[in-house]
């Protein structure tokens, strides 16, 4: 299929399609013109990306990961004896990273609920 379809299956706009490609997400073939030419393997990958996007994984992430999951129904399970530590790490990552924002968002709310008695009185 070439990427009027594919963005039609997927949902997906070409620009982030062809972002895929340089990351090295997907692989069309290409036609002697310099047409993308998708198969229904690359509509399965694009949801597979899309999940783990979402899952707040980074594109260089997943494309280490790709190899690793297969679909069972609205999941991914591993396949490799690797990738369960690997998402391990990158939930530890996930999860430090939620703690510096909850931090930098009490700070915050311990400004905006300051007394404003200093800042009436000048």
């Amino acid at each position: 299929m070439r990427m009027g379809e594919m963005v039609r299956r997927t949902g997906v706009s070409e620009r982030l399609l062809r972002y895929y490609e340089e990351q090295g997400l997907l692989s069309p073939t290409r036609l002697p013109s310099g047409y993308r030419v998708y198969c229904e393997q690359d509509v399965d990958t694009v949801r597979r990306v899309r999940m783990l996007l979402t899952a707040g994984l980074a594109t260089d992430t997943i494309a280490r990961v790709l190899p690793c999951v297969r679909e069972e129904g609205e999941r991914l399970v591993p396949v490799c004896s690797d990738l369960v530590a690997r998402l391990r790490r990158e939930r530890e990552r996930i999860t430090r990273a939620i703690d510096d924002l909850q931090a930098s968002r009490s700070m915050l709310d311990s400004v905006i609920d300051a007394p404003t008695a200093a800042v009436n009185s000048r």
